[in-house]
C-alpha cells in the first residue's frame, strides 16, 4: 500500500490544481493506495505537522520535492520552481516509492 497525502490551504491558488492532479495520477494505477487530503487552517496545525506550505504532496511521508520539514510549519503558499508537479511526474513518482 502507498500512502498519499496532500496538506493544503483553502487560501492557496495551487492547491486545488494538486488535489485535481494527483487524482487523475492514482486513479488508473493498479496499486492500493491509502489518499488523504489534510486541510491546514492554523498555525498550531502547521507547526505540529511541520507544514511545508500548500500545497504540499507526500508518497509514503516522502516529500515530492525531498524538501527537508521545517522546524516550525506556517501557513504559506509553496513555489515549486517547475510549476505543479505533473500528472505524469506524479505517477512516476508513485511507482518509484514502490
Amino acid at each position: 500500500m502507498i500512502n498519499i497525502e496532500i496538506q493544503y490551504f483553502t487560501g492557496c491558488s495551487n492547491s486545488q490544481k494538486m488535489i485535481d492532479a494527483v487524482k487523475e495520477a492514482v486513479k488508473d494505477l493498479h496499486v492500493e493506495i491509502n489518499y488523504t487530503e489534510t486541510l491546514v487552517e492554523t498555525d498550531e496545525k502547521a507547526n505540529a505537522i511541520k507544514f511545508r506550505g500548500s500545497p504540499t504532496l507526500l508518497i509514503d511521508g516522502n516529500d515530492f520535492e525531498d524538501m527537508p520539514a521545517p522546524e516550525k510549519g506556517s501557513l504559506s503558499c509553496r513555489y515549486y520552481e517547475n510549476g505543479i508537479p505533473t500528472v505524469e511526474e506524479i505517477i512516476q513518482k508513485i511507482k518509484g516509492s514502490k
